[in-house]
Formats: structure tokens, sequence, C-alpha cells
């Protein structure tokens, strides 16, 4: 923490020292930046798309068991023309037409899940007028009911009641993931920025610090006390420092694009990463993870919603099979009238019954080829959902074992850089006393800037392999409960 907090207040004086006022600065976290990307980005943005689709293809699927109303007819139907009449010798005449048939049906159904059957009702009313023999005639359906019944058919309506909400959990599950895919993608883009800003700092204190022990090495060659060699050597050093600077400022304008490009950061202001610190408390097992990822990953939910798919088409094929058959059965009342009223006083029964029946004589294996190759993708897909939990199991222990690894490494990483920082201001210190040479200040300064950039890039595997667990698991281990949004 206290190597982070140095770091930070490094970084900052640095950018400072160009001339940066505070108005202009923008200071983030890595909480933060990882807000707003969930927050701005293109990609959060598509997410959030993607998830109001599903949400009303959910809808649209439960409207396919709830009851349905329409109200159809045709107003007006006028008609003037001429028709062929079939006269009773054979002959046809082309006689004059000229009437309006207009009619009005509102009709009722409900499907049934169970045995995908439909009931339905209808009222219907019929009015046509004869203008060439001034009359007019009422027909009409006061009520009817009817219920359709397919016969060893596939019952789609069935299968889509077990797959359906899979699917939609399915999709609410991959909206969480693709917050946490956020957060993954952009830490990168984090730490890619916050190196990019620690080589700048890195880069501008060596040119100065190199200037200054030229300074005093010109001092000492004039009085003789080291050779025309260490001075060049320590010339070549303040060029490279320079250069690096130079390097360091685009990098550095590059990352800062990069990260605003993808976290949907808009201004002008200059961005100044806080270096985070590792979150020491927190502890995982693989074990936790596992339990958590197959409660609340999509790809878990999708491991049975393959299965069921694969079940629901050899249940088609088999309903499929060539036999079909339909039962239509439908009663209730009609009547034809001169007037509105008269249609709906004493209507007379009607009653049908349908039975209709269609059966290949000979389809040549067809129907038994699908059934068999529908079984054998679903034993494919049994073994391949099988083989997909084997892989999804370990990328979870492995990223587990990775995330302690690093979480152990962190230490040695802290240590090693507070020691090599001490060992190069002690080379310092020594080389203007004149009791160290220029090659051991060198190794010094390379060995202080590579634990610096060490720490950096331990600091991103930590913070990566943590957000690729929350991603894997959509679990928060930190706070110890379920990631939600």
């Amino acid at each position: 923490m206290k190597i982070s907090m140095l770091l930070a207040s490094a970084i900052l004086c640095s950018l400072t020292a160009l001339g940066n006022s505070q108005a202009d600065t923008l200071r983030l976290t890595l909480t933060e930046v990882v807000a707003k990307a969930k927050a701005n980005s293109i990609s959060a943005k598509q997410a959030v798309t993607v998830k109001e689709t599903k949400y009303w293809e959910w809808r649209t699927f439960k409207s396919n068991y709830q009851p349905q109303l329409s109200l159809s007819g045709t107003l007006p139907g006028y008609n003037k023309t001429y028709a062929q009449v079939l006269q009773p010798d054979g002959t046809i005449l082309f006689q004059p037409i000229h009437n309006d048939n207009s009619s009005l049906t509102l009709n009722f159904s409900q499907s049934l899940a169970a045995t995908g059957g439909t009931i339905y009702g209808t009222t219907q009313l019929q009015r046509f007028t004869d203008f060439d023999r001034d009359n007019v005639l009422y027909n009409g359906i006061p009520y009817g009911l009817g219920y359709t019944q397919p016969l060893l058919q596939f019952n789609s309506l069935k299968w889509d009641k077990k797959i359906e909400p899979l699917k939609f959990n399915e999709s609410k599950q991959a909206y969480i993931e693709s917050q946490e895919q956020i957060s993954v993608q952009v830490t990168g883009y984090f730490f890619d920025l916050l190196l990019a800003q620690v080589n700048l700092h890195i880069a501008e204190t060596n040119y100065i610090n190199t200037g200054k022990i030229l300074s005093i090495a010109n001092t000492k060659f004039e009085l003789g006390k080291i050779s025309k060699n260490e001075i060049l050597q320590l010339q070549l050093e303040q060029l490279n420092a320079q250069k690096s600077v130079g390097t360091a400022r685009r990098d550095v304008e590059i990352a800062t694009l990069n990260l605003r490009s993808y976290a949907g950061l808009d201004g002008a202001e200059r961005i100044v990463l806080v270096t985070p610190a590792e979150v020491n408390q927190m502890s995982v097992s693989a074990d936790r993870v596992l339990s958590e990822a197959f409660e609340n990953r999509s790809d878990a939910i999708a491991f049975v919603r393959r299965i069921a798919e694969a079940k629901k088409a050899v249940a088609k094929a088999k309903g499929e099979n060539g036999l079909n058959a339909t039962l239509n059965a439908n009663l209730g009342f009609s009547n034809a009238a001169s007037s509105i009223f008269d249609v709906y006083r004493s209507p007379k029964s009607q009653q049908s019954v349908h039975l209709q029946l269609s059966i290949p004589v000979m389809d040549w294996g067809r129907s038994k080829s699908k059934a068999k190759t529908a079984q054998a993708n679903e034993q494919f897909t049994t073994y391949e959902v099988e083989q997909d939990k084997q892989t999804f199991k370990q990328q979870i222990v492995t990223q587990v074992t990775l995330f302690n690894m690093i979480r152990e490494q962190m230490d040695l990483t802290v240590q090693a850089d507070r020691i090599a920082s001490e060992k190069y201001q002690i080379a310092s210190e020594r080389y203007v006393l004149g009791n160290l040479s220029i090659t051991d200040l060198s190794i010094a300064f390379q060995e202080s800037d590579r634990a610096k950039r060490d720490y950096i890039a331990s600091l991103r595997d930590f913070w990566g392999a943590y957000y690729q667990l929350r991603y894997l698991s959509l679990f928060d281990f930190e706070k110890n409960e379920k990631i939600t949004y």
C-alpha cells in the first residue's frame, strides 16, 4: 500500500511539472474507470440492447400461452359487376351483380400446452344487401365453441414451455457476464495507461538525475579524478534518458486515447490514474468458485438447455413421422333472418366433428431415418456438454490457482521494489562520494526501473485475475455476495 501511494504521488508530480493545472486533470481509480466503462462504453450499450431484445422475445413467448382475442371483418363488401351464372340447361349467362356483402367476426382462442390443442370461440354477423332487388338478409352465429386437437403429433407448446424459460434465464446471466467482461477489458486499458505513466515518471526522473550526476562528473573530470570515457558514458546515458522521455510521452498519449475510446470518457482533461492496491483479505477456494459458477453462469444454464433442445429434436422427429391426425369439434348456434334482432331470436343449433388423417403408405424409411438422426444428435450433444463441463471446471480451477499464486507473488514484488529503490539511492550517494563505478550505478538504475515496472505488472496480473474470477463465477468474493445489475 505504501509503494502504491508513492507511485501515485510520483506520477501526479511528474504530470503537474509539465504545466497542467488541477482543473485540467482528471484523477481516476480503477473502480471509477470500471464504473464509467459499464455506464458509457459501446460494449455496455450493446449489452443493454441485447438484454432488451431477449426480454421482448420472452414476452412474445409468454403471449403464446395467453388467451387471444381478435376482431376481423369486411366492411364494406361492395360489388357492382357482371358475373357468369350457370343456367339449368348448362349454358352460361353473364348477369349484373350489385350488392354489399359485409361481415364482422370476433374470435377467441386459448392454446393448451399440456395437450397441444386449442379451445376457440366465435361470434359472427353477416349482412347481405341486394341493391337490384332491394333486399336485405342477415346471417349470424350468436356464439360457437370448438376444440382442435392434433393426435400423435409433436407438441411444440409443451417443449417451448421447458426451453424458453431456460433461454430467458440464460440471457439474464449473460447480461451480467457482459458487464463483468467489460471490467476485464477495461482493466487491461487501465494498466496500459498506468504503466505508460509510470514509465514516463521513470524516464523524467532518470533524465533529471543523469543531468545532476553528469554535472558532478564534469567537476570531477576537471579535477582529474575520472576519465573521459566515464564522461562520455554519462552523456550517452543522458541522451538515452531524453529519448526515453519522448517515447514515454507518446505511449501515454496512445494509452490515454485507447482508454477514452473504450470506456466512453469524454472531455479533454489529462487523465491521471491512481495506482490500486491488492485485496489481501480476500480468500478464494476452487470449490467455492465452482459452486457459484454452476449456480450463476449462463454456461451452466446452457448445459441444461442444450440437452433439452436435443430431446425436443428427437420428439419432433418422432412426432412428424408421417402420420398426421387432427380432431376438430365445435358446437353453437346459427340463424338467418331479414333483421339483425331476428338472427338472435331462437337460433338453431349446429354441431360438427371432423377427424382428418394423413398416413404415408410408403416413405422409403424417411421417418425412421429422421428419428435415428435426431437420436444420434442427442447422444452427441450429451457427450459434447459433458466435455464442455469438464473444460469449464478446468478453466475455473486454473484461474483460481493462478489468482492465489499471484497473491503470494505480490508480497515478493513489493519487497523487491523497496530494496531496488533503496539500493539505487545508496548507489547514487556512493557515486557522488566517488567510491562507485559508473557501471554499478547504471546497474542500480536499471534494477530500480525494472522493479517499479514489475510491481505495476504484478498489480495488472492481480486485478486482471480478480475480475476474471468475478466473470467466471458472477460472485463478488470481496463483498461475499452474488453480482447483480
